[in-house]
């Protein structure tokens, strides 16, 4: 099975510098971001995230993304730090033998894409460490084994930003994303109506797609479903005992959660080996790691409780997420499976944080 590229970034010139790490704090109503200068310190967790091939510059670019927006480079209690330790303090990328090296082929289209993921998952939880663990390859037996690798090397999150349709090898594969008292997250996709696998593993957080717009609300802000987000029934997966049963679908529904994906309303990403400079971007690609960083940010992973199963968190805890009622993303009858209304929908889960007592 090869995962194709609908997990990847969406490229877009209507927002000139997206999204800032500060902006999706007031969104999501997020812990203030740490100052540079101030005392900062590692808070314990650790954000995985798993994409293919090799983005050489990927240490610099999260360097310079943290630096624009006034965030630490750093969560090291050595003295007088040097500028390597200011990258290996809170970045580490090993291959999917968990080695420093050799590395997998570089590739601009993935190094686009990890640099977005790390940026969000730091701009999520700027206090977590972040591992990256880079695949040889896009094939699935590759990036399952980096999966497995950021689980050996005790990551409290895994975020996934890639899919491919769901076959009879995707229960093949799932075991690899059965990691009790780890949080993973997988991308819905980007395609509109439809199911990707690993998103619909009952194992991960699914986590969809929105369109975020500033406004005068008292939030300050209104989401819609995003139209490109994926969504619907697995037709391969039963239907976990958490998750409220559809109309329509007698099995798992993606999405669990959601957050910013829209290009149109896309986050602010720094990315000198394939894009030279900074861009916005969007897809599931962002929203994904955005949820991996809440999870860690909020603390409760790794949990002494091994077997808690942190996909189903969110369901015992929506008062504490946004939800989002307006939106589509395709046709599929008139059903909550592309529609977001009240409370539980395909396109958007359970509706967006409001904070991190949901996760």
């Amino acid at each position: 099975m090869t995962v194709d590229s609908r997990g990847q970034a969406i490229a877009t010139k209507t927002y000139a510098n997206g999204y800032t790490p500060q902006d999706l704090v007031s969104a999501y109503k997020l812990p203030a971001l740490p100052i540079a200068g101030s005392n900062f310190r590692w808070n314990g967790q650790t954000v995985a995230i798993v994409d293919a091939h090799d983005n050489p510059n990927a240490a610099t670019d999260l360097m310079q993304y943290r630096k624009q927006f006034k965030m630490p480079l750093c969560a090291s209690s050595k003295p007088s730090p040097s500028p390597a330790d200011l990258t290996d303090c809170f970045f580490n990328k090993v291959n999917q033998a968990g080695q420093t090296g050799p590395l997998p082929t570089p590739d601009s289209g993935w190094a686009e894409e990890i640099d977005l993921d790390i940026e969000m998952a730091s701009a999520a939880c700027p206090e977590c460490k972040i591992l990256l663990v880079e695949a040889s390859s896009t094939s699935m037996p590759n990036l399952a084994a980096a999966v497995d690798r950021a689980a050996t090397m005790r990551a409290d999150a895994i975020s996934n930003s890639y899919g491919g349709g769901e076959s009879s090898s995707s229960t093949v594969y799932d075991s690899h994303f059965n990691n009790p008292g780890i949080a993973i997250t997988a991308s819905a996709g980007d395609d509109g109506y439809g199911v990707e696998f690993p998103a619909s593993s009952p194992y991960v957080t699914a986590v969809g797609g929105t369109s975020l717009s500033k406004s005068g609300s008292s939030r300050g802000w209104t989401e819609k479903a995003w139209a490109d987000g994926s969504s619907g029934c697995s037709a391969v997966f039963t239907k976990p005992s958490w998750q409220p049963k559809l109309a329509g679908c007698s099995h798992r529904v993606v999405a669990d959660v959601s957050a910013v994906a829209d290009p149109n309303t896309g986050v602010a990403v720094f990315d000198s080996y394939h894009a030279n400079g900074w861009s916005a971007l969007g897809g599931t690609s962002a929203s994904a790691p955005i949820i991996a960083g809440i999870y860690a940010l909020a603390g409760n992973t790794g949990a002494t409780d091994s077997a808690i199963r942190y996909g189903e968190y969110p369901y015992s805890h929506t008062s504490h997420l946004f939800d989002i009622t307006s939106g589509s993303n395709g046709n599929c009858g008139g059903l909550a499976l592309c529609t977001a209304m009240p409370g539980f929908d395909g396109p958007t889960g359970l509706g967006s944080p409001n904070g991190l007592l949901a996760f």
